[in-house]
């Protein structure tokens, strides 16, 4: 692995980016499957998780004869971001490098086309959601194969006792285990009332208004829900609209219910909140529900995940997806596109998904539906929901359609959540529109 020290200009740019017989030759055995190969996986938070990965790599790489290194590089600390951008630069490093969302786009010229792979792999495990295909296809060209490891849906966490006690809503009735949702009546305008509701008897919603992920994920799901685009699909800044104008003066509502001082919250703390007891709701993976197994499994025996409140224009939900990418300076590409089949099958698929207790997404439509997350537990069930399995949203990345260069700088730099906070703040509305015309508008020149 080349471990090339980063300038501080390189270092503040890296950071500013934020079934088998069905596929066959010539990818799978023989002489173009072997010699060595190197892989930089990203290092999962779930304890057990990496071996399954290893595990199923040593498994290829014994019936295949190749000699596997592998990486695994953690997120914290942008350190698995940072070592992406030095390998590009380099043209030196890994065969195979995980990367996240915007992060196939950004180094688009650096990456070996994929496309052949992908589309084998749905036809065989069925389609993926248009996220997946947004963040991953440029100039008709799969960047990367669609990885279930790290991807995420961040959808509500709700408390079932606290917002049955308190907003008179039942959370399992509403998104029952084994069933399809019963929630035409979960909408935004509910969802502002049960704010409001928990927030009098001290439990307030768990929602960040800070400049990271999950305060960007969760802003965005709204702004779609509300048809608010602040840069169309053709890269026109349309900001000043209406749509935007309404979702703005939602968030003004909403954020009087929330802790106040949301606007300061990173991505550990909604996390917190759930664990401490102290909230009824946060958006988020089930990250926090699993700590709170270990922590406060008095938490953790309350909490069932569901999903979006529907808004004027539809329900959408935040989708973070991970691809697994092959540099175009790799050493043994036949290799390292054997490889990413294998992980792509649904038994080795299942694995991994089990691995992470069911927070690993797979991103095909025929592996949503694993019985992983109708069994995790407790409560039993309190996952069924979580892969968004009756497809009754719609799985979206904050700051869309915008195209991806120019999304990327607009969740990067958190312009949706400062747009609320200032607002929020007493700003005028057409002076925090205006502010944030100037901002996109450099977006499209940089």
């Amino acid at each position: 692995m080349s471990r090339k020290k980063l300038s501080r200009r390189q270092f503040i740019a890296a950071t500013a980016l934020s079934s088998a017989a069905l596929i066959t030759a010539p990818y799978v055995r023989g002489a173009h499957a072997a010699g060595k190969l190197s892989i930089g996986f990203w290092d999962h938070w779930v304890p057990g998780a990496n071996k399954a990965s290893t595990d199923l790599v040593n498994e290829w790489a014994a019936k295949e004869k190749v000699e596997v290194q592998i990486d695994y590089i953690p997120s914290q600390g942008n350190k698995l971001l940072l070592t992406t951008q030095a390998e590009a630069q380099a043209k030196s490093g890994h065969d195979i490098i995980a990367m996240s969302t915007w992060l196939p786009h950004s180094l688009a010229e650096s990456i070996e086309p994929v496309t052949e792979i992908v589309e084998a792999v749905i036809k065989q495990n069925g389609d993926v959601n248009g996220t997946v295909k947004y963040l991953g296809v440029a100039d008709g060209k799969w960047l990367g194969v669609p990885a279930c490891v790290g991807s995420q849906i961040k959808g509500p966490c709700s408390r079932i006792d606290l917002m049955k006690k308190h907003a008179g809503i039942d959370v399992q009735a509403m998104y029952p285990a084994g069933e399809a949702p019963k929630a035409d009546a979960w909408t935004t305008d509910a969802f502002l009332k049960a704010a409001e509701a928990c927030h009098k008897a001290g439990v307030p919603f768990g929602i960040g208004l800070g400049e990271t992920s999950d305060n960007v994920d969760t802003v965005g799901a709204f702004f779609l829900a509300f048809g608010a685009e602040v840069v169309d699909a053709k890269g026109n800044v349309v900001v000043k609209n209406d749509n935007v104008r309404a979702v703005l003066e939602y968030y003004k509502k909403l954020m009087a219910f929330l802790p106040p001082d949301a606007p300061a919250w990173d991505d550990a703390s909604n996390n917190k909140w759930l664990v401490s007891g102290r909230g009824a709701l946060i958006m988020n993976p089930p990250s926090a529900w699993a700590v709170a197994k270990r922590d406060a499994p008095q938490v953790a025996e309350q909490c069932w995940t569901h999903g979006f409140p529907v808004g004027p224009k539809g329900r959408f939900a935040p989708f973070l997806p991970y691809y697994w990418s092959i540099w175009k300076f790799a050493k043994n590409k036949e290799a390292a596109k054997s490889l990413l089949l294998h992980l792509s099958q649904p038994d080795a698929v299942e694995k991994m998904v089990r691995a992470s207790g069911g927070y690993d997404l797979p991103a095909f439509e025929k592996l949503t539906t694993l019985k992983v997350w109708a069994e995790e537990g407790p409560p039993k069930g309190t996952l069924y929901h979580y892969p968004n399995p009756h497809k009754h949203q719609v799985l979206s990345i904050s700051a869309s359609p915008a195209p991806p260069k120019v999304a990327q700088q607009i969740y990067v730099q958190a312009t949706l959540t400062k747009m609320c906070v200032r607002f929020y703040q007493g700003e005028p509305m057409e002076k925090t529109l205006a502010w944030a015309e100037g901002e996109l508008e450099g977006f499209m020149r940089s």
